[in-house]
C-alpha cells in the first residue's frame, strides 16, 4: 500500500470508527432491541416494564400509539441499564445534584418532596376525625418525617416539620392524641435511622421512635437490651438507587430485632383480596436474596394483614398505614394480642366491609409525611 494511502486511512481512522460507531447504535442496537426476548418486570428499577402496544386506527389518530411505543422501545433497549448509570454519571459530573426526582447528597440519596396537596390533606385530617368519632376508638396518629429533613439543607424541599405541625393541629377530634416523631429522629440524626438509597426509614430509626411515642399509647417499650439484632443483608439498594441506578453510595444494612424474651407471633394472614394465606413468621426472609429486601418485613404490601401474638392480654391494635409501619410493626406485637394493618391504598370498599371496629381497643394512623401530604385514599374511611 502506498504511502500516501496509509497517511490518509490513518488520518480519517477516528471518522471512521465514529461512523461505525454510530451506526452500530442507530442500527444494530435497536434491531437486537425488536429480536432479543423481552422481560415483564424490572428489578433493578423495582417496576413493571412498558407492554407492546397494539395498533389500532384510533391509537394512531390520537397518537397514543406513537407515545406507547416510544415508552416501549426506552424500556427494552438493549443495554438500558447501563445506558442509564452512564446518563446518571455524566449528569452529576456536569455538577447537578437531581436525578430523576432524587438529590444525590454526600453520602446518601434523599428523595425530592412534591409540594403538599392541601386539598388532599385536608380531605385526609377530616377522615380521620370522622373515623375518631364514628368508631369511638382511642385514635392515635403518627407522622414520620422523612430523611429529606434532615439531610437536604441545600435542597429545596418542603419544611416538614411546620407541616406535620400543622396537620396535627387540625387533629382535633376528642379522641385523637399525636404522636411525635420527629423529635427523637431530629436527636439521633447522626445515626443510621434511615437508609442511604432507599426512602424508608431503618429499623434503628423505627426502634427509637417506638421507644419515645409508645408512652402516650399506655404501653411501656422493651428496652433496647432485651433484643438481639441480626444483620440480615448488607447490599440492599432501594427505591432512590432504582429511580438513579447510581453506584456511588454505600449499600444499606438490613436489621431484624428479636426480642431475647416476651411475646411470640403466632400467626399473620395476609388477606390479598383473591384469598388468604397464613404465615407463621411475619420476616418473609426470601425476600433478603431479592432486589425488594425491606419487604422482609411483613411481606408485599397487602389489603389486609391480621397478626396473632400468644400475649395473654386482649388488647387489640387497628394500624391503617403506608410501608413505613412495616418495619415498625414487630415492636407492637410485644404489647397486644392481635394487631390488624389496613393499607387503604389496596382497599376499594367500605372499610367496615373488611373489619369490624369493635373487635379492637385503639388504632394507630402511621404515615411517612411525603405519602400522607399526597395519598388520596385515606380518605376512603369516609365512604
Amino acid at each position: 500500500m502506498k504511502p500516501e494511502i496509509k497517511e490518509k486511512i490513518r488520518k480519517n481512522l477516528p471518522k471512521m470508527l465514529s461512523f461505525f460507531f454510530f451506526f452500530g447504535v442507530i442500527t444494530i442496537l435497536p434491531l437486537m432491541t425488536i429480536i432479543l426476548p423481552k422481560k415483564e418486570f424490572s428489578e433493578i428499577e423495582n417496576r413493571v416494564l412498558s407492554k407492546a402496544p397494539e395498533f389500532s386506527f384510533s391509537s394512531v389518530l390520537d397518537r397514543s400509539f406513537m407515545k406507547n411505543s416510544e415508552s416501549y422501545f426506552a424500556d427494552h433497549f438493549v443495554g438500558r441499564t447501563d445506558w442509564i448509570k452512564a446518563k446518571t454519571q455524566m449528569e452529576l459530573l456536569s455538577g447537578k445534584r437531581e436525578i430523576n426526582g432524587v438529590y444525590v447528597s454526600g453520602d446518601r440519596m434523599v428523595e425530592k418532596l412534591d409540594s403538599p396537596d392541601y386539598n388532599v390533606i385536608s380531605k385526609s385530617i377530616s377522615a380521620i376525625n370522622n373515623f375518631s368519632e364514628t368508631t369511638g376508638l382511642e385514635t392515635y396518629v403518627m407522622i414520620v418525617p422523612t430523611s429529606a429533613e434532615f439531610y437536604s439543607s441545600s435542597n429545596p424541599n418542603v419544611n416538614q416539620k411546620e407541616e406535620i405541625d400543622k396537620i396535627y393541629f387540625e387533629l382535633s377530634g376528642e379522641n385523637v392524641i399525636t404522636l411525635d416523631a420527629y423529635t427523637v429522629l431530629n436527636s439521633n440524626k447522626e445515626d443510621y435511622i434511615y437508609y442511604r438509597t432507599d426512602h424508608h426509614w431503618t429499623t434503628l430509626g423505627a426502634y427509637y421512635v417506638y421507644s419515645t411515642t409508645v408512652y402516650d399509647m399506655g404501653i411501656t417499650p422493651v428496652s433496647w437490651n432485651n433484643y438481639n439484632i441480626e444483620h440480615a443483608s448488607s447490599d440492599f439498594k432501594g427505591t432512590l438507587y432504582s429511580k438513579t441506578l447510581y453506584d456511588g453510595i454505600k449499600s444499606d444494612m438490613i436489621d431484624i430485632y428479636y426480642p431475647t424474651s416476651g411475646v411470640d407471633i403466632v400467626s399473620v394472614d395476609i388477606h390479598t383480596g383473591k384469598g388468604t394465606d397464613t404465615y407463621e413468621s411475619y420476616y418473609f426472609r426470601d425476600f433478603l436474596e431479592t432486589k425488594d429486601k425491606y419487604s422482609v418485613f411483613g411481606g408485599q404490601n397487602q389489603p389486609v394483614v391480621n397478626i396473632k401474638t400468644d400475649s395473654y392480654n386482649e388488647n387489640k391494635l387497628l394500624v391503617i398505614k403506608d410501608s413505613y409501619a412495616n418495619a415498625y410493626i414487630p415492636f407492637l406485637c410485644q404489647h397486644y394480642s392481635e394487631i390488624t394493618m389496613l393499607d387503604m391504598r389496596y382497599i376499594d370498599v367500605p372499610y367496615d366491609e373488611v373489619i369490624n371496629t369493635d373487635d379492637y381497643n385503639q388504632v394507630l394512623f402511621l404515615y411517612n409525611y411525603s405519602t400522607f401530604a399526597q395519598d388520596k385514599n385515606i380518605r376512603k374511611l369516609d365512604f
